[in-house]
């Protein structure tokens, strides 16, 4: 389906694989009247008056959750809450028992994390609800992916051509995958480094390149997105411990002036500091995290609106 007089071509923003390269180039300029919406000193619009989003949360998070929840009242939609460790869901309830308890309540819009890959694609076949996967296990993380490259084309301008890095715990991130799929739609070119028991096997079969050698890999990029570690999603020890893997995939200044070139750093957070990127090179001139940050309010806000406003 086609992207016709500045909508989107898809009902729910389930993951990037399913959006068209004019469906992100509509959320970036969206995205871009927004941030200087929220650079003013009154902040709010009136875009989702009347909208009712729930955001339910299946699993932990700070930044995407406090992210979507401004976004909703920067655009004056009536928000609810949910947090699975809280509800019924402890006492066994089903996810699709929950939203159809929360439906019934007439909300529009639901933000949804959950442990679960593919979660967010079930529900929409069974609701009618706008839905926007805000993490589904290591599947998708697509508003993340979205500011990203939102974040990446602000500072470097065109991404068409330009060598991208994702470095680190590439086998358990869902925001690996959501950047692949945006980055190659956008045209760059990409790099997978960490070591060998991080990196699916098949990654390659997405078009991009796989490197065990970080050195190399910082000397060929523009850009290198560091990811975290994700103990808490191993099942079994994938390195021999925390200080090994700092040491060879550790993206500290020595290798950095080492490298010698420009190169921008960029990390999801939550940084495990002085594990996959140290405290200097994280605070330091070459990192956009925390522009990464204040994007994410835009790039979800441009979402949400886009969304709500689809006819």
């Amino acid at each position: 389906m086609s992207n016709n007089q500045g909508q989107l071509s898809t009902k729910h923003l389930l993951g990037i694989k399913d959006l068209l390269e004019e469906d992100l180039q509509l959320i970036f300029s969206t995205a871009h009247n927004f941030k200087n919406v929220i650079n003013r000193p009154v902040k709010k619009v009136p875009s989702l008056k009347d909208i009712t989003v729930a955001n339910l949360f299946f699993e932990n998070s700070t930044r995407t959750r406090m992210s979507f929840e401004l976004a909703e009242k920067r655009l004056s939609a009536d928000v609810i809450n949910f947090s699975a460790s809280t509800s019924s869901v402890s006492k066994g309830e089903t996810l699709l028992d929950t939203v159809n308890n929360i439906l019934s309540m007439k909300v529009d819009m639901i933000v949804m994390r959950h442990p679960a890959p593919g979660a967010c694609a079930y529900l929409s076949k069974k609701i009618n609800a706008s839905i926007l996967n805000a993490g589904d296990g290591a599947h998708e993380h697509p508003t993340q992916a979205l500011l990203d490259a939102f974040s990446i084309q602000e500072q470097i301008g065109e991404i068409r051509g330009k060598n991208i890095a994702i470095i680190g715990d590439i086998v358990h991130s869902r925001v690996a995958l959501s950047n692949i799929f945006c980055l190659k739609k956008l045209g760059a070119h990409i790099r997978v480094c960490g070591p060998p028991t991080l990196i699916p096997r098949y990654i390659h079969e997405l078009g991009v390149e796989v490197s065990y050698n970080l050195e190399e890999t910082l000397q060929w990029c523009d850009v290198a997105n560091v990811l975290r570690i994700q103990l808490e999603r191993q099942k079994i020890k994938l390195f021999p411990s925390l200080r090994e893997y700092a040491r060879y995939y550790g993206i500290n200044r020595q290798i950095l002036e080492k490298v010698g070139k420009e190169i921008i750093i960029m990390h999801p957070g939550p940084i495990n500091r002085g594990v996959e990127i140290t405290s200097d090179v994280a605070d330091g001139p070459a990192s956009i995290i925390l522009q990464q940050v204040e994007n994410g309010v835009a790039i979800r806000m441009a979402a949400l609106f886009l969304l709500a406003t689809r006819v």
